[in-house]
């Protein structure tokens, strides 16, 4: 089963996350934008070269995992590490607020029919990870659920470990999973957001509940902080990418991608004697 590799900013499996801790820019100015955009470049062409063999191998899939609050950048991320993958071989579903039909289910069961098969990489932009995260700061949407419960700790403490032996179930099946926070300051999401309103071509991503949702910040970090502190396993870590810095996190997202497929040692299969001997047969089929 896949464990973690050691990087800075994996989330410790202990319990010690402290959000408050975390940075939401670089430790210290290293590069510039530039510099950093041509790491991600290489990383990119990694990322495709290791797909292929992740698809080739077909013993392993890879589910990669973006919570952040609004204008965090998860759609762009998605998009700049990505886009040297093979589309053939990448499900990019992004999970909005759940539909009559998904809050008649319980509340894993709307992302388990877009879980990866063996071979492929999937995305899920938002996930289960909401029902700890926004419900928990809005236990009023629990009542679209029509659960008879309320929203105690222990109702909380019994979600994380739900989320926690579903995601070693997928583990010990095969999936690779990797969760990024990404961690914007409020000052940056607010410069993000009047980015949005001032320039005509982003106003359609403008939604005025992001606004209201900055009232809870104190009350989402803290949700963010229990949620990472249950829920980072070494077969599920987490990682806190600082997003102030867009490149910088770009980067950061692709390397640990490159790093975690790396461990699995997966390569082109290897074919008997007998296939090999069939495709010689082949070869002078054809040049006959």
């Amino acid at each position: 089963m896949f464990e973690a590799p050691t990087h800075e900013l994996l989330v410790p499996f202990d319990g010690s996350c402290r959000v408050a801790d975390r940075p939401t820019l670089p430790a210290k100015k290293t590069l510039r934008a530039e510099d950093w955009e041509k790491r991600l470049e290489e990383a990119k062409r990694e990322i495709g070269r290791l797909q292929h063999k992740l698809f080739a191998d077909q013993r392993y899939a890879l589910l990669l995992i973006f919570q952040a609050l609004d204008a965090a950048g998860k759609d762009s991320t998605i998009r700049h590490v990505l886009t040297g993958v093979n589309p053939t071989g990448l499900h990019v579903v992004s999970f909005k607020r759940p539909s009559a039909v998904e809050s008649a289910h319980d509340f894993l069961w709307r992302t388990t029919h877009h879980l990866p098969e063996r071979g492929c990489i999937g995305v899920f932009n938002r996930s289960y990870y909401e029902e700890v995260l926004v419900v928990r700061v809005h236990p009023e949407f629990l009542s679209t659920q029509r659960l008879d419960v309320d929203a105690s700790p222990e109702f909380w403490r019994r979600r994380y470990e739900s989320i926690a032996a579903h995601e070693e179930h997928l583990a010990r099946s095969g999936t690779v999973i990797l969760k990024f926070w990404l961690n914007v300051s409020k000052e940056e999401q607010r410069e993000r957001l009047l980015k949005r309103l001032d320039e005509p071509n982003k106003r359609w991503k403008f939604n005025p509940e992001d606004v209201k949702e900055r009232d809870h910040w104190d009350e989402y970090q803290r949700a963010f902080e229990a949620c990472l502190n249950a829920t980072s396993r070494p077969w599920a870590p987490w990682y806190a990418v600082p997003a102030d810095n867009k490149p910088f996190m770009r980067y950061q997202v692709a390397e640990i991608i490159c790093n975690s497929l790396s461990q699995l040692k997966i390569d082109f299969p290897t074919l008997s004697e007998d296939h090999t001997k069939g495709l010689e047969a082949a070869r002078r089929a054809l040049r006959d």
